[in-house]
Protein backbone atom coordinates (compact mmCIF):
# COMPACT_ATOMS: atom_id res chain seq x y z
CA UNK A 1 0.00 0.00 0.00
CA UNK A 2 2.72 2.50 1.01
CA UNK A 3 4.81 1.53 -2.01
CA UNK A 4 1.92 2.25 -4.40
CA UNK A 5 1.21 5.61 -2.76
CA UNK A 6 4.85 6.71 -2.83
CA UNK A 7 5.44 5.62 -6.41
CA UNK A 8 2.26 7.36 -7.56
CA UNK A 9 3.54 10.50 -5.84
CA UNK A 10 6.93 9.99 -7.53
CA UNK A 11 5.36 9.84 -10.97
CA UNK A 12 3.40 13.06 -10.35
CA UNK A 13 6.53 14.87 -9.18
CA UNK A 14 8.56 13.61 -12.13
CA UNK A 15 6.07 15.22 -14.54
CA UNK A 16 6.33 18.71 -13.02
CA UNK A 17 9.28 19.52 -15.29
CA UNK A 18 7.78 19.80 -18.77
CA UNK A 19 11.01 20.85 -20.50
CA UNK A 20 12.53 17.38 -20.91
CA UNK A 21 13.29 16.64 -24.55
CA UNK A 22 15.14 13.79 -26.20
CA UNK A 23 18.47 15.07 -27.55
CA UNK A 24 20.19 13.64 -30.63
CA UNK A 25 22.74 10.89 -30.09
CA UNK A 26 26.45 11.67 -30.52
CA UNK A 27 29.62 9.77 -29.76
CA UNK A 28 31.25 13.04 -28.63
CA UNK A 29 34.80 11.84 -29.20
CA UNK A 30 36.03 15.42 -29.65
CA UNK A 31 35.30 16.04 -25.95
CA UNK A 32 37.63 13.19 -25.06
CA UNK A 33 40.51 13.88 -27.43
CA UNK A 34 40.66 17.55 -26.43
CA UNK A 35 41.45 16.57 -22.83
CA UNK A 36 43.40 13.31 -22.95
CA UNK A 37 46.48 14.39 -21.00
CA UNK A 38 45.95 11.53 -18.54
CA UNK A 39 46.65 8.93 -21.22
CA UNK A 40 50.22 7.62 -21.62
CA UNK A 41 50.21 8.56 -25.33
CA UNK A 42 47.89 10.38 -27.73
CA UNK A 43 44.96 8.30 -28.95
CA UNK A 44 44.04 9.45 -32.49
CA UNK A 45 40.48 8.75 -33.54
CA UNK A 46 41.70 8.05 -37.08
CA UNK A 47 43.50 4.92 -35.85
CA UNK A 48 40.15 3.23 -35.14
CA UNK A 49 37.71 2.10 -37.82
CA UNK A 50 34.60 2.74 -35.71
CA UNK A 51 33.75 5.08 -32.77
CA UNK A 52 32.93 2.15 -30.41
CA UNK A 53 36.44 0.77 -30.95
CA UNK A 54 37.94 4.10 -29.95
CA UNK A 55 35.69 4.39 -26.91
CA UNK A 56 36.55 0.92 -25.64
CA UNK A 57 40.27 1.60 -25.90
CA UNK A 58 39.84 5.03 -24.31
CA UNK A 59 37.95 3.44 -21.40
CA UNK A 60 40.56 0.71 -20.97
CA UNK A 61 43.43 3.20 -20.80
CA UNK A 62 41.47 5.65 -18.63
CA UNK A 63 40.67 3.03 -16.01
CA UNK A 64 44.38 2.19 -15.85
CA UNK A 65 45.18 5.90 -15.43
CA UNK A 66 42.20 6.81 -13.21
CA UNK A 67 44.37 8.65 -10.67
CA UNK A 68 45.55 11.07 -13.37
CA UNK A 69 42.08 11.22 -14.96
CA UNK A 70 40.55 12.65 -11.77
CA UNK A 71 43.49 14.87 -10.72
CA UNK A 72 43.21 18.50 -11.89
CA UNK A 73 46.23 20.67 -12.68
CA UNK A 74 47.26 23.17 -9.94
CA UNK A 75 45.29 26.40 -9.81
CA UNK A 76 45.86 29.68 -7.99
CA UNK A 77 43.21 31.93 -9.59
CA UNK A 78 40.50 32.28 -6.98
CA UNK A 79 37.97 35.04 -6.44
CA UNK A 80 35.77 35.25 -3.34
CA UNK A 81 33.11 37.96 -3.30
CA UNK A 82 29.98 38.17 -1.12
CA UNK A 83 30.26 34.50 -0.21
CA UNK A 84 30.64 33.28 -3.81
CA UNK A 85 33.85 31.54 -4.83
CA UNK A 86 34.64 31.50 -8.55
CA UNK A 87 37.58 30.05 -10.45
CA UNK A 88 38.35 28.91 -14.01
CA UNK A 89 37.46 25.27 -14.55
CA UNK A 90 40.33 22.90 -15.22
CA UNK A 91 38.52 21.65 -18.34
CA UNK A 92 37.64 24.29 -20.89
CA UNK A 93 34.60 23.37 -22.98
CA UNK A 94 33.11 24.87 -26.17
CA UNK A 95 30.33 26.37 -24.00
CA UNK A 96 31.90 29.48 -22.51
CA UNK A 97 29.55 29.96 -19.50
CA UNK A 98 30.47 26.47 -18.30
CA UNK A 99 34.16 27.32 -18.06
CA UNK A 100 33.82 29.35 -14.86
CA UNK A 101 33.14 27.27 -11.75
CA UNK A 102 30.89 28.60 -8.98
CA UNK A 103 30.61 27.67 -5.33
CA UNK A 104 28.81 29.29 -2.39
CA UNK A 105 30.79 29.50 0.83
CA UNK A 106 29.09 29.18 4.24
CA UNK A 107 31.68 29.88 6.97
CA UNK A 108 30.99 29.68 10.70
CA UNK A 109 31.99 32.03 13.49
CA UNK A 110 35.21 30.78 15.05
CA UNK A 111 36.38 31.10 18.63
CA UNK A 112 38.89 33.94 19.11
CA UNK A 113 42.37 32.54 19.53
CA UNK A 114 41.48 29.11 18.15
CA UNK A 115 44.54 27.29 16.83
CA UNK A 116 42.64 25.18 14.28
CA UNK A 117 39.84 25.95 11.90
CA UNK A 118 36.50 24.12 12.14
CA UNK A 119 35.70 21.21 9.83
CA UNK A 120 34.18 21.94 6.44
CA UNK A 121 31.83 19.93 4.22
CA UNK A 122 31.44 20.16 0.46
CA UNK A 123 27.80 19.82 -0.65
CA UNK A 124 26.90 18.64 -4.17
CA UNK A 125 23.20 18.88 -5.11
CA UNK A 126 21.18 16.87 -7.61
CA UNK A 127 20.86 17.19 -11.37
CA UNK A 128 19.09 20.42 -12.42
CA UNK A 129 19.24 21.82 -8.89
CA UNK A 130 18.45 25.52 -8.58
CA UNK A 131 20.42 28.07 -6.53
CA UNK A 132 18.41 27.39 -3.37
CA UNK A 133 18.82 23.61 -3.47
CA UNK A 134 20.74 22.19 -0.47
CA UNK A 135 21.28 25.63 1.05
CA UNK A 136 19.31 24.39 4.08
CA UNK A 137 21.77 21.49 4.41
CA UNK A 138 24.64 23.99 4.47
CA UNK A 139 22.84 26.08 7.10
CA UNK A 140 22.14 22.95 9.14
CA UNK A 141 25.85 22.12 9.09
CA UNK A 142 26.59 25.69 10.18
CA UNK A 143 24.26 25.24 13.15
CA UNK A 144 26.59 22.53 14.42
CA UNK A 145 29.77 24.52 13.93
CA UNK A 146 30.69 23.02 10.55
CA UNK A 147 31.55 25.28 7.61
CA UNK A 148 30.29 24.27 4.18
CA UNK A 149 30.67 24.94 0.48
CA UNK A 150 27.84 24.29 -1.95
CA UNK A 151 29.12 23.61 -5.48
CA UNK A 152 27.30 24.28 -8.73
CA UNK A 153 27.77 21.33 -11.07
CA UNK A 154 28.85 21.83 -14.69
CA UNK A 155 26.16 23.25 -17.01
CA UNK A 156 24.01 24.28 -14.01
CA UNK A 157 22.73 27.73 -13.09
CA UNK A 158 24.76 30.52 -14.66
CA UNK A 159 27.01 27.86 -16.22
CA UNK A 160 24.20 26.69 -18.48
CA UNK A 161 24.51 27.67 -22.17
CA UNK A 162 21.99 30.34 -23.14
CA UNK A 163 20.17 28.03 -25.58
CA UNK A 164 19.55 25.42 -22.87
CA UNK A 165 16.55 25.44 -20.52
CA UNK A 166 17.84 22.60 -18.34
CA UNK A 167 21.28 21.29 -17.39
CA UNK A 168 20.94 18.55 -19.99
CA UNK A 169 24.56 18.78 -21.10
CA UNK A 170 25.58 17.23 -17.77
CA UNK A 171 23.88 13.93 -18.68
CA UNK A 172 22.92 13.45 -22.32
CA UNK A 173 23.04 11.06 -25.28
CA UNK A 174 26.37 12.69 -26.15
CA UNK A 175 28.63 10.00 -24.66
CA UNK A 176 31.90 11.92 -24.68
CA UNK A 177 30.42 15.13 -23.29
CA UNK A 178 28.83 13.25 -20.37
CA UNK A 179 32.17 11.62 -19.55
CA UNK A 180 33.85 15.01 -19.70
CA UNK A 181 31.19 16.77 -17.59
CA UNK A 182 31.46 14.30 -14.70
CA UNK A 183 35.25 14.42 -14.83
CA UNK A 184 35.07 18.23 -14.81
CA UNK A 185 32.86 18.14 -11.71
CA UNK A 186 35.32 15.87 -9.85
CA UNK A 187 38.17 18.20 -10.76
CA UNK A 188 36.25 21.15 -9.36
CA UNK A 189 35.57 19.38 -6.07
CA UNK A 190 39.28 18.78 -5.65
CA UNK A 191 40.13 22.37 -6.64
CA UNK A 192 37.74 23.69 -3.98
CA UNK A 193 39.54 21.43 -1.48
CA UNK A 194 42.81 23.05 -2.58
CA UNK A 195 41.34 26.49 -1.89
CA UNK A 196 39.97 25.45 1.50
CA UNK A 197 43.34 23.97 2.42
CA UNK A 198 45.00 27.27 1.49
CA UNK A 199 42.57 28.96 3.93
CA UNK A 200 43.74 26.78 6.81
CA UNK A 201 41.05 24.06 6.80
CA UNK A 202 42.23 20.50 7.29
CA UNK A 203 39.15 18.42 8.25
CA UNK A 204 36.96 17.71 5.23
CA UNK A 205 33.70 15.91 4.53
CA UNK A 206 31.49 15.63 1.47
CA UNK A 207 27.76 15.21 0.83
CA UNK A 208 26.30 14.34 -2.56
CA UNK A 209 22.74 13.81 -3.78
CA UNK A 210 21.72 11.88 -6.92
CA UNK A 211 24.29 12.72 -9.62
CA UNK A 212 26.02 14.79 -6.95
CA UNK A 213 26.38 11.52 -5.03
CA UNK A 214 28.24 9.96 -7.97
CA UNK A 215 30.57 12.95 -8.35
CA UNK A 216 31.16 13.07 -4.59
CA UNK A 217 31.99 9.35 -4.51
CA UNK A 218 34.57 9.69 -7.28
CA UNK A 219 36.26 12.57 -5.46
CA UNK A 220 36.07 10.68 -2.16
CA UNK A 221 37.67 7.58 -3.64
CA UNK A 222 40.65 9.49 -5.04
CA UNK A 223 41.28 12.36 -2.60
CA UNK A 224 42.75 11.32 0.76
CA UNK A 225 41.74 14.65 2.31
CA UNK A 226 38.09 13.58 2.28
CA UNK A 227 37.59 11.37 5.33
CA UNK A 228 33.82 11.55 5.90
CA UNK A 229 31.07 11.19 3.29
CA UNK A 230 27.30 10.87 2.98
CA UNK A 231 25.98 9.66 -0.37
CA UNK A 232 22.29 10.40 -0.91
CA UNK A 233 21.04 7.81 -3.48
CA UNK A 234 23.56 5.18 -4.53
CA UNK A 235 24.18 3.02 -7.60
CA UNK A 236 27.01 0.87 -8.85
CA UNK A 237 26.80 1.90 -12.51
CA UNK A 238 26.19 5.37 -13.95
CA UNK A 239 24.68 3.93 -17.14
CA UNK A 240 22.13 1.76 -15.35
CA UNK A 241 20.56 4.75 -13.59
CA UNK A 242 20.26 6.61 -16.90
CA UNK A 243 18.83 3.55 -18.66
CA UNK A 244 16.24 2.55 -16.04
CA UNK A 245 15.30 5.72 -14.13
CA UNK A 246 12.18 7.79 -14.72
CA UNK A 247 14.21 11.01 -14.42
CA UNK A 248 16.31 10.12 -17.47
CA UNK A 249 13.80 8.42 -19.77
CA UNK A 250 14.29 11.24 -22.30
CA UNK A 251 18.06 10.59 -22.28
CA UNK A 252 17.45 6.89 -22.90
CA UNK A 253 15.19 7.81 -25.83
CA UNK A 254 18.20 9.40 -27.51
CA UNK A 255 20.44 6.43 -26.74
CA UNK A 256 18.57 3.21 -27.30
CA UNK A 257 18.59 3.27 -31.10
CA UNK A 258 22.40 3.44 -31.09
CA UNK A 259 23.73 1.57 -28.03
CA UNK A 260 22.58 -1.17 -25.69
CA UNK A 261 22.46 -0.94 -21.93
CA UNK A 262 25.50 -3.23 -21.75
CA UNK A 263 27.43 -1.02 -24.21
CA UNK A 264 26.56 2.13 -22.27
CA UNK A 265 27.68 0.55 -19.02
CA UNK A 266 31.04 -0.14 -20.62
CA UNK A 267 31.44 3.31 -22.22
CA UNK A 268 30.60 5.17 -19.00
CA UNK A 269 32.52 2.86 -16.67
CA UNK A 270 35.20 5.51 -15.87
CA UNK A 271 32.53 7.72 -14.26
CA UNK A 272 30.76 4.89 -12.40
CA UNK A 273 31.43 4.11 -8.72
CA UNK A 274 31.73 0.37 -9.48
CA UNK A 275 35.41 0.11 -10.50
CA UNK A 276 36.57 2.29 -7.60
CA UNK A 277 34.70 0.80 -4.64
CA UNK A 278 37.66 -1.51 -4.05
CA UNK A 279 39.80 1.54 -3.25
CA UNK A 280 37.76 2.12 -0.07
CA UNK A 281 38.67 -1.39 1.08
CA UNK A 282 42.39 -0.65 0.98
CA UNK A 283 44.09 -0.37 4.40
CA UNK A 284 44.84 3.34 3.98
CA UNK A 285 41.15 4.12 3.38
CA UNK A 286 39.45 1.93 5.97
CA UNK A 287 39.35 4.77 8.49
CA UNK A 288 37.00 6.73 6.22
CA UNK A 289 33.45 7.11 7.51
CA UNK A 290 30.94 6.39 4.74
CA UNK A 291 27.16 6.73 4.93
CA UNK A 292 25.04 5.33 2.07
CA UNK A 293 21.42 6.58 2.00
CA UNK A 294 18.83 4.91 -0.23
CA UNK A 295 15.08 5.09 -0.80
CA UNK A 296 13.09 1.86 -0.76
CA UNK A 297 10.67 3.03 -3.46
CA UNK A 298 13.14 4.90 -5.66
CA UNK A 299 12.18 4.85 -9.36
CA UNK A 300 15.32 6.69 -10.46
CA UNK A 301 18.04 4.87 -8.51
CA UNK A 302 16.34 1.48 -8.49
CA UNK A 303 16.85 -0.38 -5.19
CA UNK A 304 18.55 -3.37 -6.82
CA UNK A 305 21.25 -1.01 -8.16
CA UNK A 306 21.83 0.21 -4.62
CA UNK A 307 21.97 -3.33 -3.27
CA UNK A 308 24.57 -4.19 -5.90
CA UNK A 309 26.71 -1.28 -4.73
CA UNK A 310 26.36 -2.40 -1.11
CA UNK A 311 27.41 -5.94 -2.05
CA UNK A 312 30.53 -4.49 -3.68
CA UNK A 313 31.36 -2.61 -0.47
CA UNK A 314 31.03 -5.86 1.43
CA UNK A 315 33.02 -7.88 -1.13
CA UNK A 316 35.94 -5.47 -0.84
CA UNK A 317 35.53 -5.12 2.95
CA UNK A 318 35.06 -1.39 2.64
CA UNK A 319 33.47 -0.09 5.87
CA UNK A 320 30.15 1.71 5.51
CA UNK A 321 26.86 2.50 7.25
CA UNK A 322 23.60 2.34 5.31
CA UNK A 323 20.18 3.89 5.87
CA UNK A 324 17.01 3.02 3.91
CA UNK A 325 14.23 5.60 3.84
CA UNK A 326 10.55 4.75 3.23
CA UNK A 327 10.18 7.09 0.25
CA UNK A 328 11.27 7.53 -3.36
CA UNK A 329 13.75 9.69 -5.24
CA UNK A 330 11.73 12.88 -5.65
CA UNK A 331 9.87 12.43 -2.37
CA UNK A 332 13.18 12.46 -0.49
CA UNK A 333 12.98 16.22 -0.95
CA UNK A 334 9.40 16.46 0.30
CA UNK A 335 7.99 16.81 3.83
CA UNK A 336 8.42 14.85 6.07
CA UNK A 337 11.16 12.80 4.38
CA UNK A 338 13.49 15.74 3.77
CA UNK A 339 13.87 16.30 7.52
CA UNK A 340 14.86 12.68 8.09
CA UNK A 341 17.28 12.84 5.17
CA UNK A 342 18.83 16.07 6.41
CA UNK A 343 19.20 14.64 9.90
CA UNK A 344 21.00 11.55 8.58
CA UNK A 345 23.51 13.56 6.57
CA UNK A 346 24.17 16.33 9.08
CA UNK A 347 24.37 14.02 12.07
CA UNK A 348 26.88 11.81 10.25
CA UNK A 349 29.08 14.84 9.65
CA UNK A 350 28.69 16.13 13.20
CA UNK A 351 29.53 12.75 14.66
CA UNK A 352 32.67 12.05 12.65
CA UNK A 353 34.10 15.49 11.92
CA UNK A 354 33.93 16.44 15.61
CA UNK A 355 33.55 20.23 15.45
CA UNK A 356 34.10 20.49 19.22
CA UNK A 357 31.61 21.09 22.01
CA UNK A 358 32.37 24.78 22.40
CA UNK A 359 31.82 25.38 18.68
CA UNK A 360 28.51 23.55 18.70
CA UNK A 361 27.26 25.44 21.76
CA UNK A 362 28.25 28.78 20.30
CA UNK A 363 26.70 27.96 16.91
CA UNK A 364 23.46 26.75 18.45
CA UNK A 365 23.21 29.86 20.58
CA UNK A 366 23.38 32.06 17.50
CA UNK A 367 21.24 29.87 15.22
CA UNK A 368 18.34 28.77 17.40
CA UNK A 369 15.31 31.03 17.72
CA UNK A 370 15.31 33.01 20.96
CA UNK A 371 12.28 31.12 22.25
CA UNK A 372 14.26 27.84 22.16
CA UNK A 373 17.46 29.14 23.75
CA UNK A 374 18.01 28.09 27.36
CA UNK A 375 17.51 31.02 29.70
CA UNK A 376 20.17 31.98 32.20
CA UNK A 377 19.69 30.89 35.81
CA UNK A 378 19.19 34.52 36.95
CA UNK A 379 16.18 34.96 34.66
CA UNK A 380 14.36 31.79 35.69
CA UNK A 381 11.28 32.28 37.88
CA UNK A 382 11.73 31.28 41.52
CA UNK A 383 10.61 27.81 42.53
Amino acid sequence: MLKRLIQSWELRLSKVDRHRRASPFAWGLDHLTSHSEHLPAPLPVADFPHPPDFLREYVRQTLAAAERFFTPPPLAQWHLHDGWLTFPSSIQTPDEPNNLAWARYFPVRERPGATTRPPVVLVLPQWNADYASHVSVCQGLNAFGIASVRLSLPYHGSRRPVHQVRADYMVSPNLGRTLQAVRQAVHEVRLVLDWLESQGYHRFGIIGTSIGSCVAFLAYAFDPRLQVAAFNHVSSYFADVVWTGISTSHVRAGLEQHVTRHDLREYWLPISPFPYIERLGRPENRSKKTLLIAARYDMTFLPHLTRHALSEFERHRAPYTSAWMYCGHYTTGETPFKFHDGYLMINHMRKHLNPGGHVVRQALKSQLPAVLRPRSRALRPPA
